[in-house]
Parts: C-alpha cells; sequence; structure tokens
C-alpha cells in the first residue's frame, strides 16, 4: 500500500483527511456558498455525509483520486479541501477544490493548489493537469489563470445544479508550458 502524501507550502499543510475532520467539513462545505459553486457538494449538508466522504478516500486513492485536507500550518485548522483525480493512462489529471468562506481571498487555494499542480508534474509525471468551473465562478477561474492554465473554452450547459443547467470553463495546463514561466 503506497502512503497518501502530505505537502507543504509557506502557510498550508495539505495531509489527508481523518475522521476527526468530519465535523468541520460538513460545517464549512455545508455552506450553501460553497455548495453552489461544486458540482458534487450538495446542500443541505446532512449528518454523517462527511464521515462517508472521508472514509471513502483510501479506495478512491487506489484508484487515482488523491484528496488533501487544506489546513493552516500555523494551527492545523482545516479550511478545504482539493483533490487530483488522476488518469494514469493517458498522464493526465483534474485539479479541483473548494475553500470554507471565512477563508476566502486570502490565496489560499491558489497555494494549495499550486503546490498540487508541482506534485502532478513533478512526482506523478503528468503531461496535463486541467480543471472546471461554473462560469458563473469567475473567482475559481482566477485561481487557475494564477497556476499557468489556459482557457480552452467553454462548455455550454454541460452539467446540471439544482434543477438548472450550468455553463462550465475548461482550463488547463502543460508540462512544456511550465518550462516557459
Amino acid at each position: 500500500m503506497i502512503k497518501r502524501p502530505t505537502l507543504e507550502t509557506d502557510r498550508l499543510l495539505l495531509r489527508p483527511f481523518t475522521l476527526a475532520d468530519a465535523s468541520v467539513v460538513q460545517r464549512l462545505a455545508g455552506d450553501r456558498a460553497i455548495a453552489s459553486t461544486t458540482l458534487l457538494i450538495p446542500h443541505p449538508y446532512k449528518d454523517g455525509m462527511a464521515e462517508k466522504w472521508i472514509r471513502s478516500h483510501r479506495k478512491a486513492f487506489e484508484k487515482g483520486k488523491i484528496s488533501w485536507a487544506i489546513t493552516l500550518r500555523s494551527d492545523n485548522t482545516l479550511i478545504g479541501a482539493i483533490g487530483l483525480n488522476v488518469n494514469r493512462d493517458h498522464l493526465r489529471a483534474e485539479v479541483g477544490y473548494w475553500i470554507g468562506k471565512p477563508y476566502w481571498n486570502r490565496g489560499y487555494c491558489t497555494e494549495a493548489a499550486r503546490a498540487v499542480v508541482r506534485y502532478g508534474f513533478d512526482v506523478l509525471g503528468l503531461n496535463r493537469i486541467e480543471a472546471h468551473h461554473f462560469a458563473r465562478n469567475p473567482a475559481s477561474g482566477r485561481v487557475l489563470q494564477k497556476l499557468g492554465m489556459k482557457p480552452e473554452g467553454c462548455l455550454r450547459q454541460s452539467v446540471k445544479k439544482w434543477d438548472r443547467f450550468e455553463d462550465v470553463q475548461l482550463y488547463a495546463v502543460l508540462k512544456s508550458d511550465r518550462r516557459h514561466r
């Protein structure tokens, strides 16, 4: 069994989730503002959902889906989540993330995502990392641009969230793009 990775940045520690994180996950992810801007987070976020999600991580990791708890290095406060869904056949992955609303606009998401992208290219040997965001959430697009990702198009009414079709913006960065930065 390969150990799930931990990543460090100046201000953050990205580590595997534990069941002790469940109440904070439920509180942060349960905010309607978080659920509204993500495809897979439900609202309301019911009791037991966080535990079930955290328990799924070990088996998901074996299939190439890596999830990290984003925590502050200073006091280990859990502030969000980030993940990398790896397709080893094509040496590509999709990155996804959320940050609890009390921690918005502090650069934490960009800092965490930079570490995950670096891990994807430098450790996993990926060629491409992509991300999607709802078109109505431009803040997420700004995070992706700061990572050096390039817009690749709009997938019009590509997904359905809460009985509403959403346009989705696609961004990606290639390993070769990083040599030019």
